[in-house]
């Protein structure tokens, strides 16, 4: 994990990772909402917005920084994701947003007797655009794999069996926005290949968390979101060059017919791409910290691309340790699950980090999770949240209002201990 000094210094970077705006000391455990947004992101997001506000395609300078601004942007999306290309990367207002468009531009293909398969462990960002789909019947159906209720993991077997010549997309999560349980993209991946269909991937709640590589994972799409990576609202999305050109989304008449632009409805938001790279510079200043770790590892990656493989994994090594913690916590703490009204959704066991994000979902028998986040809050500083979270996965397990907890690099061991030592006492008062 990260010595006490990283930490320090990670947490610096974030103005709000201490204290709120009103000067209270708090636990910040609602990342997978939105995480807190590091200084570098506003201060270029800020900045972009006053010196380069011109729109684009002008002789003058300010345009001329607005272009070189979201090409830039654009560029560090593409090593971080390990894109071959900066014109590979598509921004949109939202996730939903750019999941809809890619539906709507698949949809153009379809005759109606083709079919989506997806999973139970979906955000709804990734299921109501197939459901549109099918009710304008562009395809037929939408079918879910199952998720292994036990332990939150997809059903694979089960996937494979939903499969046949009429199933043109495989759309799935790389992470449960409910119980952080990973989905295994390379076996899925092969399964979209042998049935010749689009594969896309919604990384929206894993991005924070991993190293991402698109041609790796060998997917045609893949959407995240800025405001879930540090920096401000908006979304990004990795195209498979050929589906970026022959794939015709819906436009005006006037835009480019090729490219990024292709995808993109209207003026693209400059301070966007100018507070992701405030996002990659982070990256890469932690990378300059642990590096002397990672001697002989990532050394395909060249340049920033490794940088930046080597920062996020040295995020998810850490966050193993908070996950740990939490995990641990729960078990053995007194009273808290033997007292048998707490149940924790997804993977449990400690062995199988690598099988999770460090996302909790849990609930507490006959107390309103709204009054459990609400002592959290009062009694321990935690913000937490409940409720619906637009996960599917809710809905299968027969809770559609939960508590969640979601923790990031800036989260520290001795807020999880404060976390559960006051869920502890809040139960052992029911």
């Amino acid at each position: 994990m990260f010595d006490k000094e990283l930490v320090k210094n990670i947490r610096a970077a974030f103005p709000r990772a201490v204290k709120d705006f009103n000067g209270r000391e708090r636990a910040f455990f609602d990342n997978g909402t939105g995480t807190l947004v590091l200084e570098s992101a506003a201060q270029a997001e800020a900045k972009a917005r006053i010196d380069c506000s011109a729109n684009v395609g002008g002789i003058f300078d300010e345009s001329k920084s607005a272009e070189e601004t979201i090409e830039t942007g654009r560029q560090v999306v593409a090593d971080y994701l390990n894109a071959p290309s900066l014109n590979t990367i598509v921004s949109g207002e939202s996730a939903t947003t750019l999941f809809f468009t890619v539906s709507y531009a698949l949809g153009k293909e379809f005759k109606g007797t083709e079919n989506v398969v997806t999973t139970e462990l979906e955000h709804y960002a990734n299921v109501s655009p197939w459901n549109e789909l099918v009710r304008q019947g562009k395809i037929k159906e939408v079918r879910f794999a199952r998720m292994n209720k036990e332990d939150g993991t997809l059903d694979l077997e089960h996937m494979k069996e939903l499969i046949d010549s009429n199933t043109k997309v495989v759309s799935v999560t790389s992470a449960s926005n409910m119980t952080g349980t990973k989905i295994p993209l390379e076996p899925v991946c092969k399964i979209a290949r042998e049935a010749q269909a689009y594969f896309l991937v919604d990384a929206v709640h894993h991005v924070p968390h991993e190293p991402i590589d698109v041609q790796a994972i060998d997917c045609d799409f893949l959407v995240f979101s800025g405001y879930k990576l540090f920096g401000s609202h908006g979304s990004f999305m990795y195209s498979n060059v050929d589906y970026l050109e022959s794939l015709k989304p819906y436009k005006v008449k006037p835009s480019k017919n090729y490219g990024p632009a292709k995808w993109e409805s209207g003026t693209r938001n400059q301070a966007m791409f100018a507070s992701i790279k405030g996002v990659m510079d982070h990256f890469l200043w932690l990378s300059e910290q642990v590096q002397s770790q990672y001697d002989g590892e990532f050394k395909e990656y060249a340049e920033n691309k490794r940088a930046l493989k080597i920062a996020m994994d040295a995020i998810q090594q850490n966050e193993k340790g908070l996950s740990k913690t939490v995990l641990k916590g729960f078990d053995d703490i007194p009273g808290l699950l033997n007292i048998l009204n707490v149940k924790v959704y997804g993977i449990i066991d400690t062995n199988r980090l690598n099988e999770r994000d460090p996302t909790f979902a849990f609930s507490v028998d006959n107390t309103p999770h709204e009054e459990v986040v609400k002592r959290l809050w009062e009694e321990g500083g935690i913000a937490a949240r409940a409720g619906n979270f637009y996960s599917y996965a809710q809905e299968v397990y027969n809770q559609l209002n939960v508590i969640r907890i979601s923790l990031v690099h800036y989260n520290t061991i001795e807020e999880v201990r404060i976390f559960l030592k006051t869920l502890n006492a809040i139960c052992s008062k029911l």
